[in-house]
């Protein structure tokens, strides 16, 4: 495959995004992932529990390309919540399977410059059309743009901050 070099780059920059965000998590514990620490409802947990959703969904959007899906406000009901069954182990352990299945589809979509449907949202009524490539880097858009926010509420936590972490 002419593109494999572009499609491990991809890999790579996804899981090195993961593990910043794993790392923000270190030591905490299951009270901690779910206080909030700054004006805004976001928390540890809550932004891990949006993360899993949020690449399962659109990697589930590359696979089917449906031209008609549609996303409304009352679906994302919950979605920066960590739910009381959740565990941050389990969760940890979910975000491990959506990202093998990831890696998958980097490795066999069809084509990288595939034009995909993304579904109508409130924010975006009318239909919109990304390559394969732009929706991966959405994802990698997702984690990172998380990142920096889970970094702010440990920090608001225990003082703790993932540049720290990750020497250390």
């Amino acid at each position: 495959m002419a593109d494999s070099g572009e499609r491990e780059d991809l890999i790579r920059l996804l899981d090195e995004q993961r593990e910043m965000f794993r790392i923000t998590l270190r030591g905490i514990d299951e009270e901690q992932a779910r206080q909030r620490t700054t004006v805004g409802d976001l928390t540890l947990g809550g932004l891990l529990h949006h993360l899993i959703r949020c690449e399962r969904q659109w990697t589930t959007v590359l696979v089917e390309r449906d031209e008609t899906a549609e996303q409304k406000l009352e679906d994302y009901d919950g979605e920066y919540v960590m739910g009381d069954d959740e565990t941050v182990v389990g969760l940890l352990a979910e975000w491990e399977r959506v990202a093998a299945n990831t890696a998958d589809l980097v490795r066999t979509v069809d084509d990288l410059d595939a034009s995909i449907p993304t579904p109508t949202n409130p924010w975006v009524p009318g239909r919109v059309w990304w390559s394969a490539r732009f929706l991966i880097l959405h994802i990698l858009r997702e984690i990172a743009h998380h990142s920096g926010h889970a970094d702010i509420i440990r920090e608001q936590l225990d003082g703790a901050n993932t540049t720290a972490q990750r020497a250390g």
